[in-house]
């Protein structure tokens, strides 16, 4: 099963959380998140 993030827009920026709530990363944009997430699942 593929493991589930939410994405959370702070302050200008977006920040990664994994499912138990734990931060991940954060990046400038969306599309720099959902790069960073697909590069994690490879």
């Amino acid at each position: 099963m593929a493991q589930q993030f939410e994405l959370r827009y702070v302050r200008g920026h977006v920040e990664v959380y994994d499912e138990a709530g734990r931060f991940c990363f954060s990046a400038d944009t969306m599309g720099e998140a959902q790069d960073e997430l697909r590069e994690l699942a490879a």
